[in-house]
């Protein structure tokens, strides 16, 4: 698929977030206004059982620039995000939560970096507002091991907030939990990596689809 000059393209995957997502996307679509950078805004609903999909498509008869793909069923992150990116159309794609936790006045951040000459950038929530025991503890021992075995060491490898060069996504193809590992992924492509401090905001609704569970799965 051809890229469209100076467009980027936001990815954002969605699992029952009826509370927050009409909140995230007023959010985004703010600071890219504001930010003077032509976008797009791609929510991947993946599979919701609550009332995200009537909320979306009402979301796209306001916002223009918002394009949503419902997925039959919950595939899991890395599915989504997949097909988030094979539905970009920019040159730069920026991914974040649905959750309102990653913060979206960072994103000009990550794409200045992506504009000055990195092919990925990671954001690292240097200040977590999760729970110590079921998410801070189990992120930073798959981080450490993942940085153990593949030689890669970020700070924070599951952060959702990054910025990636088109061309990099296009050669990566993901299945299971292989979301987490984008930036090994990426340097196998060679890819030029930068990670960079970005705020992390606490849950305001529902809770968290993420357990202890899925650092195993990582394992």
């Amino acid at each position: 698929m051809n890229k469209v000059n100076n467009l980027i393209s936001i990815v954002v995957p969605v699992y029952n977030e009826s509370e927050s997502i009409k909140l995230l996307i007023s959010e985004i679509c703010n600071v890219m206004e504001s930010y003077k950078q032509k976008f797009e805004l791609i929510v991947v609903n993946d599979g919701s059982i609550d009332n995200t999909s009537l909320i979306l498509e009402k979301l796209s008869l306001q916002f223009k620039s918002l394009i949503v793909i419902n997925l039959r069923k919950n595939y899991g992150q890395t599915a989504a995000l997949a097909a988030g990116f094979d539905s970009s159309n920019g040159e730069i794609i920026v991914t974040l939560d649905g959750d309102l936790q990653n913060d979206p006045n960072d994103i000009p951040k990550l794409i200045t970096n992506i504009k000055d000459g990195y092919d990925l950038i990671c954001g690292w929530r240097f200040q977590r507002k999760d729970k110590l025991l079921n998410r801070r503890i189990p992120s930073k021992i798959a981080n450490q091991l993942i940085g153990n075995v593949t030689g890669i060491h970020l700070h924070d490898y599951g952060c959702s907030l990054k910025a990636f060069k088109s061309e990099i996504v296009n050669d990566i193809k993901l299945y299971g939990e292989l979301h987490r590992f984008l930036p090994v992924l990426a340097n196998i492509e060679g890819a030029k990596i930068k990670e960079i401090k970005v705020n992390h905001r606490s849950r305001k609704y529902g809770q968290s689809k993420y357990g202890i569970d899925r650092t195993f799965r990582v394992l």
